[in-house]
């Protein structure tokens, strides 16, 4: 969502500012701006669009200073407009802000009641307002800051400058996160380490209720009880090099084509390739005695945690609840007793699936976080955590984290089976041996890329597309259609084969492409019957298979990709790599901005 960065230099701030939001576009924002504090008052730029509209804003009046904030707005009240961008100033205040001021109506009203007028139509502009509200009343910037602070509800990470001579940034967070940069006579601070990234390699995370003041000399924090606390500095490994497209055109391009070695990286952390068997760390409830598992993440994570449903229950005999984060605590689930939950996120930021941990452990019951950014809060509030080594994601439709996600779920899945004594030596070799031969396969069918393209060009003219398969293909059939439609904007939904008939076969026709992904599992054959009702209806079938799938079934189909051959345990890991490629090139065909789509954010930090 929203981008904050914030710097205390010694050179002007305004192009380190501007740079540092770059590296926060994956997020998603529909506009942009900064502060800076000349000569001991503040001035803004902003600008509705994408940061080149800023850059501009800045190349024709210059923003003078060496302490600055910055902000990338994604709206949620208000419109995306210029007057809606952040800052947002009041009184000599100057604030940004992630996240929802949820009593924003009832602050404005007392407000507005105290003689205070507003010119935005955000429920950010209250922030300002109250600061500079107590700072009238003689309430020194601190103070002011952390009374303001106090009477926000809802979820929130901001950063604020106050004018005067004084050069401090004032901080705080409250379910969003925040981190702060070390520098030398620098201080950095910014929605996560990768906007810091070129700037400092020395990290302190904020936590929750977190205030802090900000200046030259380093950092002074406050827990929510207003007493000072130490938060660890930490070295983190990101890099500004490592967020570059390379050679690709896009970083969803970059990202898909990394990975054979970031599957490989993941899989070597859980799978020794001399023994072919799983080793697991220390989990926070043992694999043999918990009656039951809860799975929770949110979006592309979601079909993650779907897919291994199937796999813990088929291959561990262990039952597992699948639910979305946004809807899981809302319908009062029943836990049994020691039913563990596991949480799937790539950023660990995501606040659905943060609230249903936080659920769950409030309930007592063990929580395990599968996340790829191990200094989030999803890892730090976890009892423990299994890294997904995906590196950082940057395009805003997940295609890496998402399948370094099923190749840690599935490692756990065969760790379980083989403790719950559900697994034979035997049989745990030939699914390690499989995860083991991922990578390459992958890499196989990374290397028919002129033929998706090819098959994306006709697609890009449709308007509606259907996703078909069964078992752990419909989840699979329902991060293609995601994909495609957040992509290319094109109408996409997915449903299980053998639903067909009960409905969706009604939008069937000539000009309807049916996308089926069929793995020669033990469900090939039904869903080679519900393939051939499709081509009884006219559809425009591509079809994901093997060779020998697919020559059994090329007649039906317009269009069909042979994969390799695969044991039917890794097909979902193997068969989402077509889904990502095909959505890819269809969007670049398209011509739409694949890394940035419209109204989307990377992380959703606010419900």
């Amino acid at each position: 969502m929203c981008g904050i960065v914030g710097i205390i230099g010694v050179e002007e701030a305004a192009p380190l500012l501007l740079e540092a939001l770059r590296r926060l576009e994956y997020r998603g924002y529909d506009s942009a701006g900064i502060a800076t504090l000349v000569e001991g008052r503040i001035e803004r730029r902003r600008a509705a669009g994408k940061l080149d509209n800023l850059a501009r804003e800045l190349a024709a009046e210059p923003l003078r200073g060496t302490i600055g904030i910055g902000h990338t707005r994604w709206a949620t009240h208000g419109r995306a407009t210029r007057n809606n961008a952040h800052p947002h100033l009041s009184g000599g205040v100057a604030v940004v802000h992630n996240g929802i001021i949820e009593n924003f109506q009832n602050l404005r009203a007392e407000l507005e009641a105290a003689g205070r007028r507003f010119e935005t139509d955000t429920d950010t502009e209250v922030v300002p307002h109250l600061v500079a509200q107590y700072l009238a009343s003689g309430a020194e910037p601190v103070e002011a800051a952390r009374r303001a602070v106090g009477r926000l509800e809802g979820a929130f990470a901001l950063a604020m400058l106050v004018t005067g001579t004084q050069e401090f940034l004032l901080v705080a967070r409250r379910g969003s996160p925040l981190a702060i940069g070390y520098g030398e006579g620098e201080m950095y601070v910014g929605s996560d380490a990768l906007a810091l990234a070129p700037l400092t390699t020395r990290i302190q995370y904020l936590e929750e209720g977190d205030f802090a003041i900000l200046d030259r000399e380093g950092a002074r924090i406050l827990d929510a009880e207003g007493r000072p606390v130490e938060r660890p500095i930490i070295r983190t490994a990101l890099s500004g090099a490592m967020i570059g497209k390379g050679n690709h055109r896009h970083f969803m391009e970059k990202e898909i084509f990394e990975q054979p070695s970031v599957l490989g990286d993941t899989l070597r952390a859980f799978a020794d390739p001399g023994d072919h068997r799983i080793s697991l760390p220390e989990l926070p409830f043992a694999l043999d005695a918990v009656p039951r598992l809860a799975a929770v993440a949110c979006g592309t994570a979601s079909y993650a945690c779907l897919i291994a449903k199937y796999w813990f229950e088929g291959l561990a005999g262990l039952a597992v609840d699948w639910d979305i984060g946004s809807e899981f605590r809302y319908r009062a689930p029943v836990l049994q007793p020691g039913q563990a939950g596991i949480f799937v996120s790539q950023s660990g930021e995501t606040a659905d699936t943060l609230a249903a941990l936080r659920y769950m452990k409030e309930r007592g019951h063990p929580c395990l976080a599968i996340v790829n950014v191990p200094e989030s809060s999803l890892a730090r509030e976890a009892d423990s955590i299994l890294r997904t080594l995906a590196g950082p994601e940057i395009g805003v439709a997940s295609t890496k984290a998402f399948t370094t996600q099923l190749a840690t779920l599935a490692c756990l899945a065969i760790g379980t089976a083989r403790v719950r004594g559900r697994l034979t030596p035997e049989r745990e070799a030939e699914l390690t041996r499989a995860l083991d031969e991922v990578p390459a396969r992958v890499l196989q069918i990374l290397q028919q890329q002129r033929l998706f393209r090819e098959i994306a060009e006709e697609l890009a003219n449709a308007r509606d597309v259907l996703y078909i398969g069964r078992g752990t293909s419909h989840a699979v059939a329902m991060e293609g259609a995601l994909k495609l439609k957040e992509i290319s904007y094109i109408h996409a939904e997915a449903y299980a084969a053998g639903e067909l008939k009960h409905g969706p076969i009604a939008l069937i026709d000539e000009t309807v492409p049916v996308i089926v992904v069929a793995p020669r599992d033990a469900l090939f054959e039904k869903t080679t019957g519900n393939l051939q009702e499709v081509a009884a209806r006219g559809g425009r079938i591509i079809l994901f298979s093997d060779a020998e799938g697919c020559g059994q079934l090329a007649p039906y189909c317009w269009r069909s990709v042979a994969l390799p051959a695969c044991d039917p345990f890794v097909s979902p890991i193997l068969y989402t790599i077509p889904v990502q490629l095909l959505a890819y090139y269809t969007a670049v065909s398209k011509g739409t901005d694949v890394d940035q789509p419209r109204n989307l954010a990377k992380s959703v930090t606010v419900e």
